[in-house]
């Protein structure tokens, strides 16, 4: 028996924004296009979501008139890639993007938690391929702000290029970007508060005590299925104009089932039209 070669299918920017006009992806589904290949990015928890209004803020203050902060917005870098940084500062006002999306930043910010390696090799060295001079990494995890400068060429990285300055700031510290250096920045203020600090406050103490634990049935399965497979069977109740069901019931599929749902199966439909007609 012959074999096949598994490959995957690649798309051009311009691809990528034909797919966005017919409806493919769901409203508010992040996908990013990096290096010619889809990615989902990382799920917008509280954290994750309050660490990023707080960077706007702050680099909103630092920058000051004629800048734009935009917040989970397409940069276009290069033909094969528009990565949505969680910040993003560019020069001039929304007015200057409404017909294209700015292609050279001068900072970067990637707010990180279960999307810490990517954020910091791969799109990293995408962006130190495209040549933007300050790219930061807020890690939530070890509440630090990591700072990384000067790209250089180097084949080992996932796009041959990488940044060759690297500093990490905790809370106490403060920072300024290469682009504002007469203002500086406290990490605290892009950080929540210490996690000790808010366990012991009244509102913490309440909201604990009145979120219901899952079944343990429930915690299995959960553990068990991706976040996104949650979300397609949820939309697909809603299509549908089912009743609203338990938890438990939504992911109820076995794991490994690789039927597709309606709108995922037609989505996927449309993508092969694309293909056969390039």
């Amino acid at each position: 028996m012959a074999s096949y070669e598994t490959r995957t299918r690649r798309f051009s920017r311009a691809e990528y924004e034909r797919l966005i006009d017919l409806g493919i992806f769901q409203p508010g589904e992040r996908i990013e296009l990096i290096g010619g290949d889809l990615l989902v990015a990382e799920p917008r928890g509280a954290p994750h979501y309050t660490a990023t209004r707080k960077t706007a803020k702050a680099l909103e203050a630092a920058f000051g008139p004629g800048w734009e902060i935009r917040t989970e917005g397409p940069i276009g870098v290069d033909d094969d890639s528009e990565p949505e940084p969680d910040v993003a500062v560019v020069p001039g006002s929304p007015n200057d993007y409404a017909r294209a999306h700015p292609t050279r930043p001068v900072l970067t910010v990637e707010v990180a938690e279960s999307s810490l390696a990517i954020d910091r090799h791969h799109k990293g060295s995408l962006y130190a391929r495209a040549g933007l001079a300050d790219d930061w990494v807020l890690n939530l995890v070890d509440r630090v702000l990591e700072v990384y400068r000067e790209p250089a060429p180097d084949s080992a990285a996932p796009f041959g290029w990488r940044y060759m300055r690297s500093e990490v700031f905790d809370p106490s510290a403060r920072v300024s970007a290469l682009s504002a250096p007469e203002s500086t920045i406290p990490v605290s203020q892009l950080l929540r508060p210490d996690a000790t600090k808010q366990a012991s406050s009244p509102a913490y103490a309440m909201s604990a005590m009145i979120t219901r634990s899952p079944s343990s049935s429930e915690a299995s399965d959960v553990r068990q299925l991706p976040r996104r497979r949650l979300d397609r069977r949820a939309r697909l109740e809603q299509h549908r104009g089912g009743i609203p069901r338990a938890p438990h019931e939504l992911i109820a599929r076995p794991v490994g089932d690789r039927r597709l749902d309606r709108p995922v199966a037609e989505a996927h439909l449309l993508l092969l039209h694309v293909h056969r007609h390039r």
